[in-house]
């Protein structure tokens, strides 16, 4: 199961079913089952909070990934800072839909196994989203 909550910040507009049907679809190519899955929206600050409390990281992100995996099921809590999101949008000059949907899938690549922070993964990661966005638009 998948859901979606907020905390001081109003629910996207994502069209959930259709999110949860392609965070399978995209999960699927990998060999994995979505098994309890729970995104939490936030803030800036919260996500700075979630930041230091848990990773003992003092700076603002855009996407904090919790990997509870079994086998090929996967299973996390993803915290996405919207504040974030936006301003990479902007600074990228792309759609906040299409940023938005970016970071949503680029939690679950993280939890069917793609890393971003070695040498080389970071395009390997680019690569799985770009692959992951055209699932959606078809």
């Amino acid at each position: 199961m998948i859901s979606y909550n907020t905390e001081g910040v109003r629910m996207p507009n994502i069209k959930r079913r259709e999110t949860t049907a392609w965070i399978k679809a995209v999960a699927a190519t990998y060999g994995k089952r979505v098994g309890e899955v729970g995104y939490m929206f936030v803030d800036d600050e919260k996500i700075l909070e979630v930041n230091r409390e848990y990773l003992g990281h003092d700076y603002y992100t855009d996407i904090i990934t919790f990997d509870y995996d079994e086998g090929d099921v996967i299973n996390g809590d993803i915290v996405i800072s919207l504040d974030t999101v936006r301003s990479n949008a902007e600074q990228l000059g792309k759609p906040y839909d299409e940023e938005l949907h970016r970071v949503i899938i680029h939690g679950i690549l993280h939890l069917c196994g793609i890393n971003d922070k070695g040498k080389g993964e970071r395009e390997i990661m680019e690569a799985a989203e770009n692959r992951a966005l055209q699932l959606l638009k078809k």
